[in-house]
């Protein structure tokens, strides 16, 4: 027994409320060390005598890294108390005792041994809104997407994709464009669109903020975005906007001031400054983004700054009922500023979704006090270093998704923004060398995962283009241009993650098996299960499924009905896959 590989501490996301009257636990041992698990637990105070009543509960295992077991188990404690241990029991029948203070050969009496959960409050519970759980989101780049009024046109724009994407070349996407091809976006299914930046702002991806209060005039007015807004939400379609907090523009009021008074200007504080004379040219003197001269940082500890950047977040959503707000580059922004900012967007709109924009392990914004959400990277690199890149081989992409599911509470996971790419990374079919055999494999995982997804414009049609600028090419309109096959299989996905219970969300997911290039997966609600197979190669596979065995299933894609006998061989072609629903 490996008890050094034992793992838990009282904290998320090993313990945690899953709502009002129910507490998720997690356990991790070595991998294939343990027999069994059960926990140990109890009312604290729930004693006969000088003997403390607890009783035990056999915990699941719910994924397996080469590493790591996972195990889990719910309980509803009747006082909504919790004192707690585990009982672990090897493959040579050898049982230990894990309780915080230590390993024991059976239950210790002191209850001050255990692990603590104080009180379920209802009020700590990690509450996001339900409507994101049914999402799918379409990132769109306004000044890439569609340019339906050309009078806003800026100076110089050029015909729209006459040429290659640069970071300085305009294109005139704007308001009116969206609102012409809402239909689109209708047909295909999607339900949530997350606008990168559209304030007032020099650049044209428009993170350099000038006015934080006003729309950028290439894209349209106050009016035009508000009839956008409306005509969304006509179409059940949520609307997602992007603030910049962590960084203003050059041109940014403030900061202009600074530049011109120096040390005697009453905005010197708004910002990170190192020294004066402040320079915004070549490396700056001040705290930036990285080291961008034209994107200071601003100092979301000043009142002043706070106080103007929580009207800006109060003003979209009271003004235009904008349901969520994406807050770039979250992680360097205090923790502070994120908690007043939360209570300032509930208030408002308490059904409003929070999503941060960080790349790593992210649980310290995820407590339930400051965000919903963030842009579940840890997703994104290994379903597209499998999927496209084919540079990850099948165990180690499972181990990754699996670590993924425990990283978080359940809770997190479900409203997790699950994206493939974005205006900040290459094209998925760059990224595949054109293959969209892969592609259609990749959407099919990420639209029957858990969590919300989001697709990039254009993606659905087959659009290319490496890193940025190069992912920022003018939306295809050109239908003979068009992959239309691939846009009809993600809508058909989309349409089955609405239609198929358990397909999407509210469905438990686990893997059943891994073999070179294939994986197979389940999607289990109290009343439903689906299995899904995977072929990742350009090769035929076949793969025996146990838990196909002796069941009637439908293929959900053919329609195809199948009575499985015990030897349940599935055969796949070339990056051929199976989705059966059990009957």
């Amino acid at each position: 027994m490996f008890i050094e590989a034992i793992n838990h501490r009282a904290i998320n996301q090993y313990v945690y409320a899953r709502d009002k009257e129910t507490i998720n636990i997690m356990l991790e041992t070595k991998k294939d060390d343990m027999e069994s698990v059960e926990l140990i637990f109890a009312d604290p105070y729930d004693f006969k005598g000088d003997k403390w009543q607890y009783r035990t509960k056999k915990m699941i295992k719910s994924g397996t890294t080469k590493r790591i077991d996972y195990w889990k188990v719910s309980v509803k404690p009747d006082y909504r108390r919790l004192r707690y241990g585990f009982r672990c029991t090897d493959t040579h029948k050898n049982e230990v005792i894990v309780t915080e203070r230590g390993f024991f050969k059976s239950a210790p009496a002191e209850i001050g041994n255990y692990f603590c959960f104080p009180y379920l409050h209802e009020a700590d519970i990690f509450q996001a809104p339900d409507w994101v759980k049914d999402t799918v989101w379409y990132q769109i780049f306004p000044e890439r997407f569609a340019n339906g009024d050309s009078s806003l046109n800026p100076e110089g724009t050029l015909k729209w994709g006459s040429e290659d994407p640069t970071p300085t070349n305009f294109f005139g996407g704007d308001f009116q464009g969206v609102i012409n091809h809402l239909g689109y976006l209708e047909e295909l299914g999607i339900n949530g669109i997350y606008f990168t930046p559209i304030f007032k702002a020099y650049s044209n991806h428009k993170y350099d903020t000038i006015d934080y209060f006003e729309i950028d005039p290439q894209f349209g007015d106050k009016e035009t975005f508000q009839n956008l807004v409306k005509e969304c939400h006509k179409r059940g379609i949520k609307v997602m906007l992007d603030a910049v907090f962590n960084h203003s523009g050059y041109y940014f009021k403030p900061f202009q001031d600074v530049l011109e008074k120096q040390e005697a200007s009453r905005y010197k504080d708004w910002f990170h400054l190192w020294e004066f004379p402040v320079k915004a040219e070549g490396f700056p003197n001040y705290d930036a983004f990285g080291f961008v001269a034209s994107m200071p940082k601003l100092d979301t500890s000043n009142p002043e700054v706070k106080k103007y950047l929580l009207d800006v977040a109060r003003y979209w959503i009271e003004e235009f009922d904008i349901d969520g707000w994406r807050l770039d580059v979250a992680n360097e922004v205090d923790h502070a500023f994120w908690r007043d900012f939360r209570q300032v967007v509930k208030k408002a709109k308490p059904d409003a979704y929070i999503l941060g924009e960080i790349w790593h392990d992210s649980m310290r914004w995820l407590q339930g006090d400051q965000f919903d959400a963030v842009m579940n990277y840890p997703f994104t690199n290994g379903a597209v270093e499998f999927f496209a890149k084919n540079n990850m081989v099948s165990e180690t992409f499972a181990d990754n998704i699996t670590n993924v599911l425990h990283m978080y509470p359940q809770n997190v996971n479900e409203v997790a923004f699950n994206l493939l790419d974005s205006h900040d990374t290459a094209r998925i079919l760059t990224e595949a060398d054109g293959n969209k055999e892969r592609i259609k494999l990749l959407y099919l995982f990420q639209l029957s995962f858990i969590g919300s997804p989001c697709i990039y414009y254009g993606d659905e049609i087959g659009m290319t283009g490496g890193n940025d600028p190069g992912c920022r090419k003018c939306m295809e309109w050109d239908e003979s241009r068009q992959d239309l096959a691939l846009f009809h299989f993600v809508k058909q996905l989309l349409q089955m993650r609405k239609e198929v219970r358990g397909f999407g969300n509210r469905a438990d997911f686990s893997f059943l098996k891994i073999e070179e290039s294939v994986i197979a997966y389940r999607k289990q609600t109290e009343d439903t299960e689906l299995i899904f197979i995977l072929n990742n190669s350009d090769q035929a596979k076949a793969i025996k499924i146990d838990a196909l065995s002796n069941k009637k299933v439908k293929e959900l894609f053919t329609k195809e009905e199948i009575t499985f006998t015990e030897m349940c061989e599935v055969e796949t072609e070339a990056f051929g896959f199976k989705c059966y629903q059990c009957l």
